[in-house]
């Protein structure tokens, strides 16, 4: 165990939480909290995972910690309506975490030798496709393990990256770049013609490309979408006060 963990007061602040959440559901418990279902929580979870985000983005240690404690109490609380109808509890999606992170990294925990992060990168790529193969009878698509509620930016990434590992002579950044510049040029036009249809075929279009482009240079377009949101909210803010 790593000494920035100590393995006794670990096991308590998780026992005590799950404690906490029995009682909560239990029959002296709270009331609204009696009446939950993982459809009722679901929105609370990515509620809680954007402010996680957001605490990260601001550099606020304090902040991430709070936040973080309020993703981990939703968690826990979906394991306990699980746990209920004997479904799985609390231990299986530690211990199911715990042996899927030891299986993907072989090069860790086994024998494998992958020299820098990208072989990394694509290894645990080809690990995900044959755990998933393994499991289903039909081939596992390109989109297969995308969740469709993924912020669209996000997903573009997440599907061009998993596009590239699937090539074995990835488009570079010198590819991706003047394919934008065609979209912007397909836009322009568009916009020229004055095409609805077109423009927003070729709006669309042309975020995908970006997302790709952001990903060849190791950014992430939503992350970047996001800050340019914030500072255009704090640039507003600060002309209202002028």
């Amino acid at each position: 165990m790593s000494n920035l963990l100590k393995k006794e007061e670990l096991a308590r602040a998780l026992w005590d939480l799950a404690e906490l959440v029995d009682r909560l559901r239990g029959p002296d418990g709270c009331p609204w909290d009696a009446k939950q279902t993982a459809g009722s929580i679901k929105m609370y979870l990515l509620e809680e995972s954007y402010e996680v985000v957001d605490a990260i983005e601001r550099g606020s240690a304090e902040d991430v910690c709070q936040e973080l404690g309020d993703l981990l109490f939703q968690i826990v609380f979906l394991a306990r309506l699980a746990a209920e109808k004997r479904e799985y509890d609390l231990v299986a999606v530690i211990e199911k975490i715990t042996h899927k992170m030891v299986r993907r990294h072989p090069h860790v925990f086994g024998e494998a030798n992958l020299k820098n992060a990208e072989e990394v990168a694509v290894h645990w790529a080809a690990i995900k496709r044959k755990e998933r193969e393994s499991t289903s009878k039909v081939q596992v698509s390109l989109p297969s393990g995308i969740p469709k509620d993924l912020p669209a930016l996000l997903a573009a990434h997440r599907l061009s990256e998993r596009l590239s590992k699937t090539k074995k002579k990835p488009n570079g950044r010198k590819v991706v770049g003047s394919r934008v510049s065609e979209r912007c040029a397909e836009l322009g036009q568009a916009c020229h013609d004055q095409d609805p249809g077109a423009v927003g075929e070729m709006l669309g279009t042309l975020l995908f490309d970006l997302a790709d482009l952001a990903r060849h240079w190791g950014l992430n377009a939503e992350h970047l979408l996001r800050k340019a949101n914030r500072t255009f909210s704090e640039r507003e803010a600060e002309a209202e006060l002028r």
